[in-house]
């Protein structure tokens, strides 16, 4: 299981989208990330564990932008690690998050 949660308007994206993650975080307590796009690109912030280390990760620089995706993940395969947690982000530059299952 996974949660996923996205979020575009007019307020800074990582307001909204951790407060959503926190009640998602029974869907995925080994790692969560947040992306968001600002006017220069992507920002893209990770961590294992649970949410409330991405938070304090987040209180450091958190990424700015009104337009975001966060996931939090329980490792169905993989194991849990910054290099596993979504959001992952393509050659391209695009950001993704999925759910297996």
């Amino acid at each position: 299981m996974c949660g996923i949660v996205g979020y575009v308007g007019r307020r800074e994206a990582v307001s909204v989208l951790l407060p959503a993650l926190r009640r998602l975080e029974y869907r995925g307590y080994d790692s969560a990330g947040v992306a968001t796009l600002n006017g220069h690109g992507l920002e893209i912030c990770k961590s294992v564990g649970k949410i409330a280390r991405l938070e304090e990760t987040l209180a450091i620089a958190p990424p700015r932008g009104h337009v975001g995706i966060a996931h939090t993940r329980w490792a169905t395969h993989g194991v849990p690690s910054e290099r596993n947690a979504h959001p992952h982000l393509s050659r391209d530059g695009v950001a993704v998050v999925h759910n297996r299952g």
